[in-house]
C-alpha cells in the first residue's frame, strides 16, 4: 500500500464535468490512499474575499488549460485517479478516512432559475460564511445566535463513463453530484466502474448542507479529504451504495421524487435480497418498517435525488460488503 499527496493544480484538477478522455491527475494501486485536496468557486472567486482565495486557487481560476474544461457544470474537481487494474464490470470502493474545511469560510449562492422555488427566489444572491473551525459551527445569518453544526463532507464523488462528456450536475449510476449529507468520514461509498481506470473524481465540498439542498447550495467549501481506495472484482453493483458507521444506504436519482423513490426502494429490496438473503416480498415488507427513505437533493437538474437507510442496528450479524 502505498500513500499519495494530490495537490489541486491547475493541471490536476477538471471543471464542469467528467470524461474518459482525460489525462489522469494521478495512477494508484488498490489499496492505496490519497490526501486529497479541492477547491470550489471557480465561477465567483472575482467576488470572493481574500480569505477564500490561495495563490493555487487563483492561478487555477486564471490559468486553467482548455483541455481540463470539460463541460458546462460549475463544479471544480481533483482528478481523475486512474486505479491499475480497473476493468468496466468491477466496483470501486472508496473509503472517506478524514475529511476537513481547508479554510475558515465558504459561501452560499442562490441562482436564478435553480433551485426548488425558483419563481419565488429568482434574483441571484451571494453570501460568504465564515466558518469557526475550533467550535465546530459556522453561525447564520450573523449576529443571530443561529449556530449550525459543520458536518463536512464531498457533494461529489464520481467516476468517468463511456460518455465523452459528462455534465457535472445531475447525480447517477456513475456517482457524480450526490450531494447526500450522510457521507461522512468513516464512511464508504460503492462505485459500478465503467472505464478502464476506473477514473475517480472528488470534489463539491459542504461544511453544512440540510436534505434536499433547497437553494441549489450548502457551505460550499475548499475542502481536504484522505481517502482509501479500493478494486472490487467480486461486487456486480449497477448503482452506487453506501455505508456509514451505522447504516446501509442505497439511492435513487430521477426527474421526479416519485421515480426517484421508487428506484432507492428497489435498489434497497435488492440489496436485502443479495446480501441479507430475505424474500422480495419480505425485502419489501422491511423497507416499510426498518428503512428510512430521504430526499437527498431537489435542485442536481434533470435528477432529484432519493436515498434509503437501512439500521444496521436491527441484524443480530455484522453485514459483509
Amino acid at each position: 500500500m502505498t500513500h499519495h499527496i494530490l495537490k489541486a493544480t491547475r493541471e490536476t484538477v477538471h471543471l464542469g464535468g467528467f470524461s474518459h478522455l482525460l489525462e489522469p491527475a494521478l495512477t494508484v494501486d488498490s489499496g492505496d490512499t490519497v490526501d486529497v485536496e479541492t477547491y470550489t468557486g471557480y465561477y465567483l472567486y472575482d467576488k470572493a474575499p481574500p480569505e477564500f482565495l490561495t495563490p493555487a486557487f487563483v492561478d487555477i481560476c486564471q490559468n486553467l488549460p482548455p483541455e481540463r474544461k470539460v463541460a458546462t457544470g460549475p463544479h471544480l474537481l481533483t482528478g481523475p485517479i486512474y486505479v491499475r487494474g480497473a476493468e468496466p464490470g468491477d466496483v470501486l470502493e472508496v473509503k472517506l478516512e478524514a475529511i476537513s474545511p481547508s479554510l475558515a469560510v465558504g459561501f452560499n449562492a442562490i441562482r436564478t432559475g435553480w433551485g426548488a422555488l425558483p419563481h419565488q427566489f429568482h434574483q441571484p444572491a451571494l453570501r460568504f460564511i465564515p466558518l469557526n473551525l475550533e467550535d465546530n459551527i459556522a453561525e447564520f445569518p450573523k449576529g443571530s445566535g443561529i449556530k449550525i453544526p459543520l458536518k463536512p463532507f464531498f457533494g461529489i464523488l464520481g467516476v468517468a463513463t463511456t460518455e465523452a462528456l459528462r455534465n457535472s450536475i445531475p447525480p447517477g449510476h456513475y456517482g457524480g453530484n450526490i450531494d447526500n449529507q450522510e457521507l461522512q468520514a468513516g464512511s464508504r461509498i460503492f462505485l459500478p466502474i465503467f472505464v478502464p481506470g476506473a477514473l475517480f473524481s472528488i470534489g463539491d465540498g459542504h461544511s453544512a448542507q440540510g436534505d434536499g439542498e433547497v437553494n441549489v447550495t450548502a457551505i460550499e467549501t475548499s475542502m481536504n479529504g484522505k481517502i482509501h481506495l479500493k478494486l472490487r472484482k467480486n461486487l456486480p453493483l449497477t448503482m452506487p451504495i453506501a455505508e456509514t458507521p451505522t447504516d446501509i444506504i442505497t439511492m435513487g436519482f430521477g426527474q421526479t421524487l416519485d421515480e426517484a423513490l421508487e428506484l432507492a426502494l428497489k435498489n434497497m429490496i435488492d440489496f436485502l435480497e443479495r446480501f441479507i438473503n430475505l424474500s422480495p416480498e419480505d425485502a419489501y415488507v422491511l423497507c416499510s418498517l426498518a428503512v428510512n427513505f430521504r430526499i437527498t437533493q431537489v435542485v442536481n437538474s434533470p435528477q432529484k435525488g432519493v436515498h434509503g437507510m437501512l439500521p444496521k442496528s436491527i441484524f443480530s450479524s455484522k453485514i459483509n460488503l
